[in-house]
């Protein structure tokens, strides 16, 4: 099992920032993905960004150039850090874990809302 914690979501003006975190405990793999992932209301979840535990990372193209994933593989933690956010990017932010035998992991979602 792996529990998933996230943290950092809130309430910002357009054209502003904030980071998401979101920290793995439990049976955690060294080798895993963690990701990002949204869903707006009445839409369908979609990914945001995901990172391997090598580093190796892929993007949603509407996150391309504002949004950038890290992470730090010492704490299982996984960051989202977004900028120049848009009312569009309002959603539930969701992370998820994903070990090397097909397990899936998702945190409870934190909230993005994004003022015009």
């Amino acid at each position: 099992q792996v529990q998933l914690v996230e943290s950092g979501g809130g309430l910002v003006q357009a054209g502003g920032s904030l980071r998401l975190s979101c920290a793995a405990s439990g049976s955690i793999f060294s080798y895993n993905v963690m990701g990002w992932y949204r869903q707006a209301p009445g839409k369908q979840r979609e990914l945001v960004a995901r990172i391997t535990s090598a580093g190796t990372t892929n993007y949603a193209d509407f996150a391309k150039g504002r949004f950038t994933i890290s992470r730090d593989n010492a704490k299982n933690t996984v960051y989202l850090q977004m900028n120049s956010l848009l009312p569009e990017d309002r959603a539930v932010y969701y992370c998820d874990y994903e070990g090397p035998y097909g397990a899936v992991y998702w945190g409870q979602g934190t909230q993005v809302t994004v003022s015009s």
